[in-house]
């Protein structure tokens, strides 16, 4: 007795007919259930084989005035005479309350109140204080602080609109404030004001950088963004045009893709809910494609064409119709193997094949392949 193993097929075996019904063309039967399997498949990988839009942010680029830094590092414990006449008297110059009082808020109001309760040092009062503080009299530190609160005031004011509240500005500010406090030394001969000021701009633009995006920036990229714009300034005023990154590379000595890569980390993020149009009765999210969902027209003829599977397949005997299901993974997008079907059925995988093979045979006839084959195109 003769036993002949049973070999197991590819899928593209099936694309041949029974020996009597030889053909050099492609099945169309065929294709239709490939094409619902492929579908399924990208379905059964997205878990209920429903896309969820995810909402992803748009970035947009930020304006330069963001990434505005201190020229000069607040780390250094003092400050030499090249501070120019202009900037001594601009520093020096520390705002009354009553200039900035009619456009902040209430808040603000009763801060400048109690600070403007202080009255200002002259440039003995802080010399005098500086020596007390040498001696360790932490009143003379409190009285030279709050002297000087309204000076952060003045700075802060000048980064509005950063992304930072004016408070916090503020507050952030008087830590640099005492900070300059601690490191001032009199005997160099410049005013308290001139050498708080560098602390405290600092202080407030390493918290802009730190706090006012949405996605932190590391200080070292925002201080190399800055020098970008400020590249991008003086050759948009040479050039008469807008720069190009290999212009702007050559400027900064870095290569076009390392531009690219930065002016891409400056770019700020928006919300999918801001609101468009003149009666901002929509949203940017409306305007937005998903590319992880079907498209309407597509999944509306996926249906149409899984309605169709399903009717013929219903024309078919129930163990045929299973084995095509199992086969071709029309319920989860998986197809099993004739050993794999087999063994659900109890039966062998060669009689697996026989039944695939009837039940296509099945469908090639007009009467029932004439429903699928309008999806083909």
């Amino acid at each position: 007795m003769v036993t002949h193993r049973a070999r197991e097929l590819n899928p593209d075996d099936f694309l041949e007919p029974a020996a009597e019904e030889e053909t050099q063309e492609r099945d169309p039967i065929i294709d239709i259930f490939r094409k619902v399997d492929a579908v399924q498949d990208d379905a059964s990988e997205d878990g209920d084989g429903i896309s969820t839009p995810r909402a992803a942010a748009l970035p947009v680029p930020s304006e330069e005035e963001q990434w505005d830094t201190p020229d000069q590092e607040g780390g250094t414990e003092s400050t030499d005479g090249a501070t120019t006449e202009a900037e001594a008297e601009d520093t020096e110059r520390e705002p009354e309350a009553a200039e900035t009082t009619e456009v902040l808020d209430d808040p603000v109001r009763m801060y400048l109140r109690e600070i403007g309760r202080v009255r200002l040092l002259t440039s003995a009062d802080e010399r005098k204080l500086a020596r007390q503080l040498e001696g360790g009299n932490s009143k003379a530190q409190s009285h030279l602080t709050e002297a000087n609160l309204r000076l952060v005031v003045s700075v802060a004011k000048k980064y509005i609109g950063r992304g930072m509240a004016l408070l916090d500005m503020i507050q952030e500010g008087n830590i640099g404030l005492i900070r300059a406090v601690e490191k001032f030394d009199y005997r160099k001969g410049y005013k308290f004001s001139t050498y708080a000021t560098w602390w405290i701009r600092q202080a407030i633009t390493r918290s802009i950088a730190d706090q006012a995006r949405t996605i932190r920036i590391p200080v070292h990229m925002v201080e190399t963004i800055n020098k970008l714009m400020r590249q991008h300034r003086r050759l948009l005023q040479e050039y008469g045009r807008e720069p190009t990154p290999e212009e702007i590379g050559l400027a900064m000595e870095i290569g076009p893709e390392k531009v690219e890569e930065i002016l891409k980390i400056s770019q700020e993020p928006v919300s999918l809910e801001t609101p468009i149009g003149e009666e901002e009765d929509s949203h940017l999210g409306d305007f937005i494609e998903d590319r992880n969902a079907p498209a309407p027209a597509d999944a509306a003829s996926f249906q149409l064409l899984k309605e169709q599977v399903d009717e013929v397949l219903h024309t078919l005997t129930e163990r045929e119709a299973r084995v095509l299901v199992l086969r071709f993974g029309l319920e989860d997008g998986r197809s099993r193997t004739l050993e794999e079907v087999g063994r659900e059925f109890g039966v062998t995988r060669e009689r697996i094949r026989q039944i695939e093979a009837k039940a296509l045979r099945k469908l090639r006839h007009p009467t029932r392949s004439r429903k699928l084959r309008d999806f083909l195109e």
